[in-house]
């Protein structure tokens, strides 16, 4: 009897350690980042490149990196994608390095100040946009610039998509900013970001093309191909007919009502901060949509079978 009773108490404990990291991982919750942050002081910059958190964000972008080259938002060298490590470190690809044949030895650490830290190559030209975005949005943790050709497009015209046609795009990113032209790689061009960051997750830079931040290096390359598609999907549709028709104010304050649920930014959101009902007593105010729910609870049922040997 006792036993048994030890045996289920020992399973009991697996199944918590077990869900406890699957809503980690499925949140991007990285305990070890927390680690890497606790004892940054004792390790040594090879250490600290060679770390857990370190070698999964350089896993992240390495894929990212193939997932741009291989939809054609990238040609030649093009493109960079950097991802935070902690406040004041950012994990970044190097120069002239196709995202196609991109490998995790091959990326750079650097401080806030454009300082290499760690890095077997020169790091990217263009990290001080990054870097910008780091310092103006502290909760910004990847960004990614890139040249996906219909996005670019407009960049290049210096026309603003129109906004309020597709739900996903409204939640997602929402309304695009475009930043002013200047040379890219220096103090100047960085800046021109600088005024839109915090509202808008995703830029138009003026004859170049696009930059992204998000919470994660994947979230980034969605927001990525969200605007992307948009862009197509739109000039595709103005062929079709100019005066495209809106989704109605109404619906649009239900999808602000969602994004603010998801913590993206968009300058809409403090228009309808006092249209959205209060939590009732007991009830999440960090509840999560059903799709995320159905997600959570695929994450926790697969890493249980794992860890339960199933």
């Amino acid at each position: 009897m006792k036993t048994s009773i030890s045996a289920e108490t020992e399973n009991i404990g697996r199944l918590r350690t077990a869900v406890e990291r699957a809503v980690k991982q499925h949140f991007q919750i990285s305990s070890g980042m927390e680690d890497v942050a606790g004892v940054i002081a004792g390790l040594s910059p090879l250490e600290l490149f060679e770390s857990t958190p370190v070698n999964q964000l350089k896993s992240e972008i390495v894929a990212a990196g193939k997932k741009l080259w291989q939809r054609e938002y990238v040609d030649g060298n093009g493109g960079n994608i950097s991802a935070r490590i902690t406040d004041n470190l950012v994990l970044c690809t190097p120069t002239l390095c196709s995202k196609g044949e991109l490998r995790a030895d091959q990326l750079s650490i650097v401080d806030l100040d454009n300082r290499r830290i760690f890095g077997l190559r020169p790091h990217t030209s263009e990290i001080l946009l990054h870097l910008e975005i780091y310092k103006t949005v502290p909760e910004a943790r990847a960004v990614i610039h890139c040249h996906p050709p219909h996005a670019t497009a407009h960049a290049v015209a210096q026309v603003i998509p129109q906004g309020n046609l597709i739900p996903e795009q409204e939640v997602f990113v929402g309304p695009v900013a475009l930043a002013k032209y200047e040379t890219p790689g220096t103090p100047e061009f960085a800046r021109t970001v600088v005024p839109f960051v915090k509202q808008h997750n995703t830029v138009l830079l003026a004859n170049h093309g696009i930059v992204c931040w998000a919470d994660t290096v994947s979230h980034a390359e969605w927001y990525v191909e969200v605007i992307e598609t948009y862009c197509k999907t739109l000039m595709i549709a103005k062929q079709l007919r100019p005066d495209l028709p809106e989704i109605p104010a109404d619906k649009i304050a239900d999808l602000l009502a969602i994004k603010k649920r998801l913590g993206l930014p968009d300058a809409r959101i403090q228009l309808i901060d006092n249209s959205i009902p209060s939590p009732r007593e007991g009830e999440d105010c960090a509840a999560i949509v059903p799709d995320q729910m159905h997600q959570l609870i695929d994450a926790i049922t697969l890493s249980v079978l794992r860890e339960m040997g199933e």
